[in-house]
């Protein structure tokens, strides 16, 4: 057991940690005020290959591990803490990963190179109007006819739905097939005609846009469907699988970022007479905040292990260790996450609620994973308790 980095880890950390500091940083509170990713933070991310960086390099990725790449979403959720650029990141690896893996030839050399170099979108097009963890009842509709396959229906709550209109680029796009024989997973580019783009105000991490998007017959070519007609649902599921270990990771990275500005804080601001960090009040909690975020750090990093040994390997696209590890992470770290800058700003009394300081927009932009991106947190309960008690046990079965 070795928990050391490699060469080529510790030079990606190091390396994606001076992006962070030197260009990301100056830029936050700009991102967290914009309405959509600023085209020089994607371009910047494709020019040093973080982008979509599980992509083979014959697509223009860097063919990097999940363990790679989970720690490049620590240090985007420490740069960024609104958590936008971090959603683009985890976006375009994780989904990016999906095409490349069951995409078609022609759909891998069109779509994943322009993602890979910042000039495309590419994100998940999932949750419906009427919920979003529940992929298997998905109501959006597909069908073949002819050569290509028609789409009719809504999508809610997506992200980068301008990204995709403007830049171009489009969505992976869970379908129900209209005979009712499975499900497809296609994608869809953004401008194709009948699909109409809205747009929705988050109270967090507006530097990414979230919108709807409305299929009135649109059409794709059969190139763009994933994998095999009707056999959709499991490679979503894998898609989300491993995108969800990087919403962990981006979590860590954003509640070890508040934990630094507090541990700062607490050392100069007087209270009677003293630091404030010489109250043991503090002193517990900031001993508690870190033992949490090491050991979720370190769950996180399991799980991209594993995430490595049976997804990125091609031994299996579900594996219930991984989806046991992967919904832990995803359940603990955004709360874990939220709680630190909390207390962070508690620690800073009425200056933490002030812009000034920052954490509230990391404040805003966790709580995105609490209320549900990437999977609600009763849902990431549910498939614990699935692979802990046996599919039997499900309340919905």
């Amino acid at each position: 057991m070795d928990f050391g980095f490699s060469d080529e880890e510790a030079s990606i950390q190091a390396s994606v940690r001076r992006f962070g500091n030197e260009f990301l940083r100056p830029r936050e509170r700009m991102i967290d005020e914009g309405d959509q990713i600023p085209r020089d933070v994607a371009s910047e991310m494709g020019r040093i290959g973080i982008l979509a960086m599980p992509v083979p390099e014959a697509y223009g990725g860097m063919g990097a591990s999940a363990a790679q790449t989970e720690l490049v979403a620590e240090e985007i959720g420490r740069a960024d803490t609104s958590m936008a650029t971090a959603v683009f990141f985890l976006l375009e690896a994780g989904w990016g990963y999906l095409l490349s893996k069951y995409g078609t030839e022609a759909a891998r050399k069109e779509v994943l190179p322009p993602v890979t170099r910042g000039e495309h979108f590419l994100g998940i097009a999932s949750t419906e109007p009427g919920g979003g963890s529940d992929i298997a009842g998905e109501q959006t509709l597909s069908w073949r006819d002819g050569d290509d396959f028609v789409l009719q229906g809504e999508k809610a709550f997506i992200s980068g739905v301008i990204e995709a209109r403007d830049w171009g680029g489009g969505h992976l796009t869970i379908t129900r097939q209209r005979d009712g024989k499975g499900m497809n997973l296609l994608y869809v580019p953004t401008r194709t005609q009948g699909v109409t783009v809205g747009r929705f105000k988050n109270m967090g991490r507006m530097g990414i846009s979230t919108g709807s998007l409305t299929y009135d017959e649109a059409r794709v070519p059969a190139r763009y469907l994933i994998g095999t007609e009707g056999r959709g649902l499991p490679m979503s599921l894998e898609g989300f699988t491993v995108a969800r270990t990087f919403v962990a990771a981006a979590c860590v990275g954003a509640a070890e970022r508040a934990l630094e500005i507090g541990k700062e804080y607490v050392k100069v601001r007087q209270v009677f007479g003293k630091p404030l960090g010489k109250y043991e009040g503090i002193q517990f909690e900031l001993a508690d905040l870190h033992a949490e975020i090491e050991a979720v750090k370190w769950q996180c990093r399991k799980a991209a292990w594993l995430v490595d040994q049976r997804l990125f390997s091609g031994k299996s696209s579900h594996d219930s260790e991984v989806d046991l590890a992967v919904a832990a992470v995803k359940l603990m770290a955004p709360e874990l996450a939220f709680d630190t800058f909390k207390k962070v700003m508690m620690w800073h009394g009425a200056s933490g609620y002030t812009k000034d300081v920052g954490l509230e927009m990391g404040l805003r932009g966790v709580t995105s994973y609490l209320v549900g991106a990437e999977g609600g947190l009763n849902v990431m309960r549910l498939i614990m308790a699935r692979e802990l008690l046996g599919k039997e046990f499900l309340p919905y079965r």
